[in-house]
């Protein structure tokens, strides 16, 4: 499998979140040093508190995307190693329409990764994130985001990539884009999750998933090759080919 990543952006927003997440840090001290030392200063407090949880909610935006490791290209990186050289995997490119794509053989498939631990599930038409007690509300609270829609961002995602491929192939000859929804945190659980509106799955059982979709309905070589065609050729790219297992 090829992997082509923009590795410009990562160390980019890398930077944006040790900066975001130090700043939100400082203002919130110095917020606290008001509350003790200059209590009557109650605007500046509260402007100080407000201010220090924005760029600390940016730096959590950003630190979960690009500055922990193992990162979500990484994860996928590893979760697909195997797959053979029919396959690119592309993560962050400027020209694909969504973050994580991979193209091959067993079609397109938009990649969404999520974060989230706990027990994930989908229960009567909507998404649920149960166990850790206070723990899990702190997280919430100051160091990851909340469940939130994840099939509203899937909807967006595949639309997205939709419009991208009826733009640039002719028409009768766009492939339908498949999407994956993919807890990568270890200490996620998904449970009942099978009726979930897109495929949820945890990483070690994506390579097997996409496998199991090329029976019958592969992806013609050359539409695969028109769709690397219109992705690659950013001059920031870099590639790194994985062996097959």
């Amino acid at each position: 499998m090829k992997i082509i990543t923009n590795e410009s952006l990562i160390r980019r927003n890398t930077k944006i979140a040790q900066y975001t997440g130090l700043a939100g840090l400082l203002v919130l001290l110095g917020g606290m040093y008001f509350l003790f030392a200059q209590p009557e200063q109650f605007g500046i407090i509260w402007t100080m508190v407000l201010l220090g949880f924005f760029f600390s909610q940016i730096g959590i935006y950003f630190t979960n995307r690009w500055g922990r490791r193992p990162r979500p290209d990484e994860v996928l990186n590893q979760a697909l190693k195997g797959l053979d050289h029919n396959y690119t995997l592309y993560h962050y490119q400027r020209k694909s329409p969504t973050s994580h794509l991979l193209v091959g053989p067993a079609g397109v498939f938009a990649l969404l990764p999520h974060y989230q631990r706990g027990t994930i599930t989908y229960e009567k038409g909507r998404w649920r994130q149960k166990g850790g007690g206070i723990g899990l509300a702190y997280l919430k609270f100051f160091g990851q985001e909340g469940i939130g829609r994840p099939d509203l961002q899937v909807s967006a995602e595949v639309e997205s990539v939709r419009r991208f491929l009826e733009k640039n192939i002719a028409e009768g000859e766009v492939p339908p884009v498949q999407p994956i929804l993919i807890f990568t945190n270890e200490k996620a659980e998904l449970v009942d999750v099978e009726e979930a509106p897109v495929p949820t799955l945890q990483p070690r059982k994506v390579k097997e998933y996409i496998r199991k979709q090329v029976k019958g309905k592969a992806l013609p070589a050359d539409t695969a090759r028109q769709i690397k065609e219109l992705i690659e050729g950013t001059p920031d790219q870099v590639v790194e080919e994985v062996a097959e297992e």
